[in-house]
């Protein structure tokens, strides 16, 4: 069986995300206590707790991180679970490489926590914003004639009757009216994300050549062949196995449209039997539902949590390990 593996991105955080499986899978307890010795703070406790920095770019990038290739290698390790193929949304792109072995985890999350920095420092806080805009029948070069003269980009093109748009704050708001005001525009629905900057757009674009060359020396140790298997979003097509595209590739990410449509078509053209979403939310499930026929015969799950887990893979529970509260490691 065929299966693909997919991976949501920020803005599916929540507290107590992979906390299941970290109680219940020493091998999730091994990921989490391998991310905090890398970043020297408890991983577990920044998941697991109340805590405001979950919601910071900084913070919420390598713990999503942390909780997804938790989650994946309990799946991998003890429901069997195997992929033939990866993709992610924006961060979730970075989960697919280390799931494919592509990126070390200890060096993920370094990688992860600073690209969250550097895009949260990029622009102050209130300057830009997000605006997901929804139609049935919506069309992107339409909506990118509304941009003209705007500082504002096609952030995601998450699916066929959903775009969105990231820039200033006010040129954003101005984009939407205009699209509204088109007769093309009648019926769409516009709802302003709650975000700390205005990712994938050129806003972003000043922290590339630095970020570009921390990925460069970072990629050192990476094995960039199995990288043939993940999507890349900035080109909608899977990596070409090359060191130097996929730094290209990740740098260009920063400022550029995540193109999930193209990814999702590139997936399903390989004909999977299944294609599972293994995250603490479940996003991506209903976009590729929005492909229709597109999906082929591909039978779509999303696993969140164990439980989920045990109904999707029809496996057998693992057995409670009792494990200490927290990893080993922890930070003042």
């Amino acid at each position: 069986m065929s299966i693909v593996i997919v991976f949501p991105g920020q803005g599916s955080q929540r507290t107590g995300m992979a906390q299941d499986f970290f109680e219940a899978s020493p091998v999730a307890r091994d990921v989490f206590a391998e991310a905090s010795t890398a970043l020297n703070m408890d991983v577990a406790r920044l998941c697991f707790e109340e805590d405001d920095r979950l919601n910071l770019t900084e913070f919420t990038q390598p713990a999503i991180l942390t909780a997804e290739i938790a989650m994946w290698r309990t799946l991998e390790s003890e429901f069997g679970l195997k992929g033939a193929a990866f993709g992610g949304h924006s961060l979730g792109e970075y989960t697919a490489l280390v799931a494919a072995e592509v990126i070390p985890l200890a060096q993920a999350v370094h990688i992860v926590q600073e690209r969250g920095r550097r895009m949260q420092e990029a622009v102050p806080a209130g300057v830009g914003t997000m605006a997901a805009i929804m139609q049935s029948d919506l069309s992107v070069s339409r909506l990118e004639a509304c941009l003209s003269g705007l500082q504002v980009d096609i952030a995601n093109h998450n699916a066929h009757n959903q775009v969105v748009i990231s820039g200033e704050a006010t040129a954003v708001e101005m984009a939407t009216e205009r699209y509204r005001d088109r007769p093309e525009g009648m019926g769409a629905k516009v709802r302003m994300l709650s975000v700390s900057a205005p990712f994938h757009s050129r806003m972003m674009a000043p922290i590339e050549p630095g970020f570009a060359s921390l990925l460069f020396d970072a990629s050192q140790e990476w094995s960039v062949e199995p990288s043939r298997c993940v999507t890349s979003n900035t080109s909608g097509r899977f990596h070409d196995g090359t060191r130097e595209g996929l730094v290209d590739r990740l740098t260009r990410q920063i400022s550029g449209t995540v193109r999930w449509v193209d990814n999702m078509v590139a997936l399903c053209s390989l004909g999977p039997d299944r294609i599972i979403e293994v995250g603490p939310g479940r996003p991506l499930r209903g976009f590729f539902r929005g492909l229709g026929d597109g999906l082929g015969n591909a039978t779509l799950d999303a696993i969140t949590n164990l439980s989920s887990a045990r109904r999707a893979l029809a496996t057998p529970p693992v057995e409670p390990n009792p494990a200490p509260p927290h990893p080993a490691h922890h930070s003042a």
